[in-house]
């Protein structure tokens, strides 16, 4: 697989060959985290109702009573939602409950050639229309938007878009800024996958876990194995280390197009922060964020690192910006994700956000 990818020539070819092979890996990795149901590690979500759905997305309510002020949680569409609520002691989803936000969640559907090849222009305007749906039922009150990873990138794209409608941006672990040496995950992602993928069809989760491996191994599999290391004595870090291993085996194909614009327009070219992605004829960038925007670094994480989020905010309009910086820590699987699920993370970070929110409610 090194060396299909790593030559420009037969990428297509090679990728096409090759996803019948990772479509077979994502059925069984998903069978491999099925098991992990033996020792009481599936899933265990809030309950929530669907109240509006797409042809790729639903989006689900997590409050059955009406409070003051909703919060739409924007998932990435890379595997599984549940990581906001990976267990009753490290739920994001939880937390926000508790703090009597109406809490949405916009979930991304698994891509097929049934559910439309789907883009940054189509992603957008699914979050419009949850947008619009918790506006219509909350009195007209804008919600807070939220997002971690590239969840957290597309409601900047949003935000970018439509400032408007929303009441303002929390951004977790989001990368929006992609000049060469904004990160070692950008880096290499660059370096490794040639231009000229195609976007026709959709592609397998374990590709593009294989390929981020290979990409920053330092990130996605050593630091993995240290994390597991030092959590061995701490049965709670223990505990969330190995529910986020079960998680990562939850791969979901994405849809060829969105991967193609993301290699190209944002980790390859750098458009949104230059002001220069085009979402439905509409150029947009920092230039048009001009919502209050809560910002939160981990500063052990190789995939979204300060470097890859201040110069977007510094070019915003807006001065009402605030970035926090958060150090990491055992038990996360993942750098990545600490904010989301780390034990510290939701003793000092959470608390921080539930008080921006309410500073701007």
């Amino acid at each position: 697989m090194v060396a299909l990818v790593a030559q420009s020539t037969p990428i297509n070819a090679a990728l096409d060959a090759c996803r019948f092979q990772f479509g077979v890996a994502d059925i069984l990795r998903r069978v491999q985290g099925h098991a992990f149901g033996a020792f009481g590690l599936n899933p265990n979500e809030c309950p929530y109702q669907v109240i509006a759905s797409g042809p790729f997305w639903r989006l689900r309510d997590y409050t059955k009573r009406d409070t003051a002020q909703s919060l739409l949680i924007v998932a990435a569409p890379i595997k599984r939602p549940y990581i906001w609520d990976l267990a009753p002691t490290a739920s994001a989803i939880r937390f926000c409950l508790g703090q009597d936000l109406h809490v949405h969640l916009l979930e991304w559907l698994p891509a097929s050639r049934t559910t439309g090849n789907n883009g940054f222009t189509e992603y957008t305007e699914a979050i419009s229309d949850c947008v619009a749906k918790i506006s219509g039922e909350s009195a007209g009150v804008k919600p807070f938007l939220i997002g971690h990873s590239l969840g957290g990138t597309l409601a900047a794209i949003f935000g970018a878009l439509a400032p408007t409608s929303i009441r303002g941006l929390l951004l977790l672990g989001a990368p929006l800024c992609f000049r060469p040496a904004t990160s070692r995950f950008r880096d290499g992602l660059v370096a490794l996958v040639p231009s000229g993928l195609t976007e026709a069809e959709p592609c397998p989760g374990s590709l593009l876990s294989h390929v981020s491996a290979l990409a920053s191994p330092d990130t996605f599999i050593w630091s993995r194995l240290t994390d597991a290391a030092f959590s061995i004595t701490d049965s709670h870090a223990m505990e969330i280390h190995t529910r986020v291993e079960r998680w990562a085996l939850d791969e979901v194909p994405l849809p060829g197009k969105l991967v193609h614009q993301l290699i190209e327009w944002l980790y390859r070219e750098n458009l949104f922060c230059q002001g220069a992605l085009r979402i439905d004829g509409t150029l947009v960038g920092p230039q048009g964020v001009s919502v209050p925007t809560l910002a939160i670094v981990n500063t052990a994480d190789d995939v979204a690192p300060l470097d890859s989020v201040k110069p977007f905010m510094d070019a915003m309009p807006t001065s009402d910006v605030r970035i926090i910086e958060y150090p990491g820590e055992i038990g996360v699987g993942l750098q990545h994700l600490g904010i989301l699920i780390g034990r510290e993370a939701h003793a000092q970070m959470w608390p921080e956000i539930a008080s921006w929110i309410n500073s701007h409610r």
